[in-house]
């Protein structure tokens, strides 16, 4: 994918070709850096305003088991791990640990509510076990903390 060309006869507007071309090796990283960067909020408001506790009654209120540790898991994975997401550090991990907890929410929690985000739906919680799947395939990609590492998980 990062070697790629954009071929000016294909497209509708061939003046194009050069912007595509200059956004298509920035994209990928574009993408796992907003998903990481939408979700970073979420978590830096329970990290500040919040405690596990609070947290832990919802969860334990829909029969799950451990409460507490997920409240924290969800919490740090809200935060932390949106942050590393966004930058590319164990983003493999991170995208594996995002899509699980969001996985979780469609299914526990908004459910019931049906598609619709603005209905309490999982739509945005979908979409988020959507993207990180796809990211969690690719890794970091070229522009990210594990790739000047030169290790991934």
């Amino acid at each position: 994918m990062d070697d790629e060309t954009i071929e000016p006869k294909r497209l509708l507007i061939p003046g194009l070709a050069g912007l595509y071309q200059f956004g298509s090796k920035y994209s990928y990283a574009f993408m796992r850096f907003c998903t990481g960067m939408i979700l970073l909020p979420h978590g830096v408001v329970k990290l500040i305003a919040w405690s596990p506790g609070n947290y832990a009654i919802s969860i334990a209120s829909h029969g799950i088991p451990g409460a507490t540790i997920l409240a924290t898991l969800m919490i740090l994975t809200e935060s932390f791990g949106a942050l590393f997401l966004a930058i590319g550090l164990f983003t493999r991990f991170c995208a594996v640990a995002i899509a699980i907890e969001m996985a979780v929410i469609v299914t526990q929690f908004q459910w019931q509510f049906g598609y619709f985000w603005t209905s309490k739906g999982y739509e945005f919680a979908l979409l988020w076990v959507l993207l990180c799947i796809g990211i969690f395939f690719r890794g970091g990609g070229r522009y990210s903390i594990d790739r000047l590492l030169g290790r991934e998980l």
